[in-house]
């Protein structure tokens, strides 16, 4: 049966994608491999419904998105189900995903109703009036692509769709292949709610047929993306001048120091790297342990790894198949690269099921140090000493003119780093980095940039260096000049050939990028 069809008429595409099950390759439906040109008419469909949605009062939109909240948590355990087998998810963790998937909706709904313009008088912002008054409206971006990821291919997929129509905006979603059904029935939930034609709009394929044709569309206003670095570099590349939000992947790391808790750091720690297999993008992907308590550490870590059960998600195990065996495939490439430089550690594989295992002794050649496995194996590297990378990057600080220590970037990701070593944090953006990049905050760091005379500001390797250019642009209006001092590691490390694949080596680069560019 396929699901797809069942669902939408409106996909039809010439050729299906069969999608199987990664518990037991059970067939659980199909979905449309959809041509260049129905991705075209879906557009298309798209921009004619916008003028009536985004003309609809905010109170009448969320009227929408409470409806459909409704219906997931009606249908939780059918929802709950589907995933579950789509994606190879505990069946509590799969129920309990499509009612946090509600209550997302529910939010983003209230705070639309809460998002609403504002008056701003005027005197506040150069070369006003006092006796202006500014009307402040917020309107929406247009046609958004979302495009999710196969591990919540609920709630990462309603993460995008439920703020982008309380503010007005159409969407045109693009679901995981594996997870596609999930997807599609969060979508049906907003139809039976009742949505006007058009607003939400679904287009299924693969990626790599279809992807980059959808990325460079030109009737595409804001691109919402989760899942790989190297796609999120891609859409980087092909979205040009248009807004692009990338939650990308990692490599996390837990730090445990001597005087740590280590049996709580040790339950913790399995706990964070072994949730749904490891297939998170926030899941602990490495430990790094001072060497004097390192062997008790991962003794215990050890202990806690051998509770965690093994099996089929309908049983709630801890650890089940992993999304397929290409997934498992690249897994052992990252074990087997380490067993051929040292590392001692087995491993036991039952097709795409992996079992849990501690890597003990992780050098820094070895791949799996800083690759993201996206699977239940976790690292554990030896350290020294945290003491050495911490007097490094503080005299590095300390080069740069007290009245030069200041440190402008997109966002504020560099805040902690910036207390510890005396620097003060300028950014164009707030707390994260989806909120709105405004006129009059580019414009009052500029003037900040002039009156301090500061000499560069610098781009983050996860974040569009769009925002920073504009404010360089900014600067040079108002008669100063500001240098882009280089690009920051924020939440990623570098490789290799940088000289920057490990957390230590790639905070000194840091240090020595903005020393070098300030002082």
């Amino acid at each position: 049966m396929s699901y797809q069809l069942k669902i939408f008429n409106s996909l039809k595409g010439e050729k299906e994608i069969k999608i199987y099950s990664p518990i037991n390759d059970e067939e659980l439906g199909s979905v449309p491999s959809m041509t260049k040109e129905e991705v075209d008419h879906a557009m298309e469909t798209a921009k004619i419904a916008l003028s009536g949605w985004r003309n609809l009062a905010v109170v009448e939109r969320a009227k929408y998105l409470y409806k459909a909240a409704e219906i997931l948590e009606r249908d939780k355990e059918i929802i709950g189900t589907v995933l579950a087998k789509e994606v190879s998810k505990g069946i509590k963790a799969a129920i309990s995903e499509v009612v946090r998937t509600a209550d997302l909706i529910r939010y983003s709904a209230e705070e639309g109703l809460r998002s609403v313009g504002e008056i701003v008088e005027g005197g506040s912002f150069e070369a006003a009036s006092k006796r202006k008054v500014a009307m402040v409206r917020k309107e929406p971006m247009g046609l958004v692509l979302a495009i999710a990821p196969f591990n919540y291919p609920v709630n990462l997929s309603a993460s995008k769709i439920a703020p982008a129509l309380i503010g007005g905006n159409v969407v045109l979603f693009k679901p995981p292949t594996q997870g596609a059904i999930s997807g599609l029935l969060l979508v049906k939930a907003f139809h039976e709610a009742g949505i006007p034609a058009g607003v939400i709009n679904t287009v299924t394929g693969k990626g790599s047929e279809i992807g980059d044709y959808l990325i460079a569309h030109p009737l595409v206003d804001f691109i919402n993306f989760t899942g790989s670095t190297p796609v999120g570099k891609r859409i980087g590349e092909l979205a040009g001048m248009r807004p692009i939000l990338l939650e990308l992947g990692g490599k996390d790391g837990a730090i445990v120091s001597d005087d740590a808790d280590l049996e709580k750091a040790a339950k913790d720690i399995v706990s964070g790297a072994f949730s749904y297999s490891g297939q998170r993008c926030t899941a602990i992907k490495r430990v790094l342990v001072m060497e004097n308590v390192a062997d008790k550490l991962a003794e215990l870590i050890k202990a806690e790894v051998e509770k965690l059960t093994v099996g089929n998600p309908f049983d709630n195990a801890d650890i089940t198949p992993l999304i397929d065996n290409r997934a498992a495939d690249f897994i052992e490439g990252l074990i087997e690269d380490a067993k051929e430089k040292g590392a001692l550690t087995q491993i036991k594989r039952e097709k795409n099921l992996l079992w849990p295992v501690l890597f003990d002794h992780v050098t820094l050649d070895m791949r799996i140090a800083w690759e993201e496995p996206f699977g239940p194996i976790l690292p554990l590297i030896r350290i020294k000493s945290l003491d050495e990378a911490t007097e490094y990057i503080q005299a590095k600080i300390n080069e740069i003119p007290e009245e030069s220590r200041y440190l402008i970037t997109a966002h504020d990701a560099f805040a902690y780093f910036a207390e510890q070593f005396g620097l003060q944090v300028k950014a164009i953006q707030g707390v994260s980095t989806d909120s709105e990049i405004g006129t009059k905050q580019i414009e009052d760091l500029a003037n900040f940039i002039v009156e301090h005379n500061i000499k560069a500001i610098f781009v983050e390797s996860s974040v569009n260096h769009k925002s920073i250019e504009a404010l360089q642009e900014a600067v040079k209006a108002k008669g100063g000049n500001v240098e882009i001092g280089g690009e920051l590691y924020s939440d990623s490390m570098g490789d290799k050939e940088n000289n920057t694949e490990t957390y230590i080596k790639t905070i000194k680069a840091n240090a020595d990028t903005i020393s070098n560019a300030l002082k």
